[in-house]
């Protein structure tokens, strides 16, 4: 199985502490506005998931979520949340820690295309 969202060994251990503190999360990748393009995290359930969001799958135990929209833009990447020192702006629960959630990506190959491709027909 293809992941369409992964996290870096730092991204699960700062997940682990804000959960320590906050209880179940959850995470939405910004579309922009004051925040950017930015994975925030919030308590599960802070945040409210439409419709019109996907979920892409989890990262430490946490659903990961984009607007359907953004995802056209993206459904050829798969993304791995990091962690980089410096605050980020918003409410994502990690802001007072001194540090930010930040996505890296890399587009699929033609392998993992198809196999997204023929998971979505099954």
């Amino acid at each position: 199985m293809v992941e369409r969202v992964l996290a870096t060994d730092a991204a699960l251990e700062l997940i682990d502490k804000l959960r320590g503190m906050h209880g179940p999360l959850m995470f939405h990748q910004s579309g922009g506005c004051c925040d950017g393009s930015a994975p925030m995290c919030y308590p599960a359930g802070e945040f409210r998931v439409g419709q019109s969001d996907v979920q892409l799958g989890e990262i430490g135990g946490c659903p990961f979520y984009m607007s359907a929209d953004q995802f056209e833009y993206w459904k050829h990447t798969q993304l791995t949340i990091d962690v980089v020192t410096g605050r980020g702006s918003g409410f994502s629960l990690e802001a007072p820690e001194g540090v930010r959630f930040l996505t890296r990506g890399r587009v699929f190959t033609d392998d993992e295309a198809d196999a997204l491709a023929a998971e979505a027909a099954s």
